[in-house]
């Protein structure tokens, strides 16, 4: 087998995985490793959980697919625990975080066309955010590296630059303004998180103007933060959401949550998917859901977490030479470098078998799952030493 047959678009690293349990990931080769990747934050309760497991290997047996022209009773469990758990009213299942970002996209403008304001196409979105591959997710997103080349930007997105409260005001009272959308805690941009004091001002700013504000936490939610929701710390909502990764722990699967005000224009037969919300991945979501919303679940989060930072931060003193900063909330932290992230990445897979994450401003991001054990923490700050230590070691090297 090789590569040559796939598409060209992932820079993959030079290891081929075989299978999975919890934590830990095993190559084809027997290796095993320490994965703080988890998919990129969407292995929530970690490899092959025995829940999930069960959960798809029961559901396969009755009902994979079936048409949205029928009543589908998983849709419509899942739908009841999402906004039984949320600020939301209403859910549209989709395959994934992108598409559950397309579907806010859409509903916000088609909000303000319901309330007779066609006018009001515009939606702000900051730098160093990530929504996805669709074309509206990348140009809410703006990212020069995935807007190049697919032609010019699209009409009523812009951008703003994050942490700039007085260009966010002035965008938001511009007439023609539909949205904002944001990440409360940033993941591919850096680990950065939102103050919560600016999100409640948001908040505030966005009732006064008539302004929508969509959430992106398809990495940031479904527990993560050691909240179920990140916005949930600033003690405000937001109208739309947009939620995918955790929520299906692997399992392909998004979901676009509003309010009913803020669905209004989401009528029959404006928007659909063929696969989104099949039974299959309705029945894995809602075993998932009721794993990570649990008060263990969260409060392990929190446990964790304070323990890792603590950690790392300590780590950061002794290694001022390698790490500048620690970021993050919950269990998305990021280590700012000094060395090449990427390089940084290759020494801790290769010479600590640990697996983490690149991030935006050189930066690596630890994303264990939920549901990672305080002697797991422990391993994986030792590997996470071991390879301070070897980058230490090279960049001495290098003179």
């Amino acid at each position: 087998m090789s590569t040559e047959h796939l598409m060209a678009v992932y820079n993959r690293a030079p290891l081929q995985v075989e299978r999975g349990q919890g934590v830990r990931l095993w190559s084809t080769e027997g290796v095993e490793y320490l994965d703080c990747v988890q998919g990129i934050s969407t292995n929530g309760l970690g490899h092959a959980h025995p829940k999930l497991v069960q959960t798809v290997k029961d559901q396969a047996e009755k009902l994979w697919h079936v048409s949205n022209i029928f009543r589908i009773p998983g849709q419509e469990a899942l739908a009841d625990a999402l906004t039984a758990r949320s600020f939301a009213d209403v859910v549209f299942f989709t395959n994934s975080g992108t598409e559950a970002v397309e579907c806010a996209l859409k509903t916000a403008r088609k909000y303000h066309v319901a309330n007779g304001q066609p006018e009001r196409i515009d939606i702000y979105g900051f730098d160093g955010s990530f929504h996805g591959r669709t074309y509206g997710a990348i140009n809410a997103a703006a990212n020069p590296s995935y807007t190049e080349g697919f032609g010019p930007p699209m009409q009523g997105f812009h951008q703003l630059k994050w942490g700039d409260k007085a260009a966010l005001e002035a965008a938001m009272r511009q007439p023609t303004t539909a949205a904002i959308i944001l990440e409360p805690v940033q993941g591919e941009g850096g680990c950065r998180a939102t103050p919560d004091e600016d999100l409640r001002w948001m908040r505030q700013l966005a009732d006064e103007t008539g302004v929508l504000i969509i959430f992106d936490e398809v990495q940031c939610g479904m527990g993560r933060s050691g909240k179920l929701w990140a916005h949930e710390w600033a003690g405000m909502t937001p109208d739309i959401m947009a939620v995918a990764k955790a929520l299906g722990g692997g399992f392909p699967i998004g979901a676009c949550l509003a309010t009913t005000e803020a669905a209004k224009g989401m009528t029959v037969g404006v928007h659909g998917s063929t696969f989104g919300g099949n039974p299959l991945a309705m029945a894995v979501g809602l075993a998932a859901l009721e794993e990570l919303s649990s008060p263990a679940t969260l409060d392990n989060v929190r446990e964790v977490s304070g323990y890792l930072v603590q950690q790392l931060e300590g780590l950061k003193d002794r290694f001022p030479d390698v790490i500048v900063e620690v970021r993050g909330k919950g269990l998305l932290l990021g280590a700012k470098l000094v060395p090449n992230n990427r390089e940084f990445m290759g020494w801790a897979r290769d010479h600590a078998q640990l697996l983490v994450a690149g991030g935006g401003d050189n930066l690596v991001r630890i994303l264990p799952p939920l549901n990672l054990t305080m002697p797991e923490a422990q391993e994986a700050i030792r590997r996470f030493e071991q390879t301070c230590e070897y980058a230490r070691e090279q960049i001495k090297a290098a003179g």
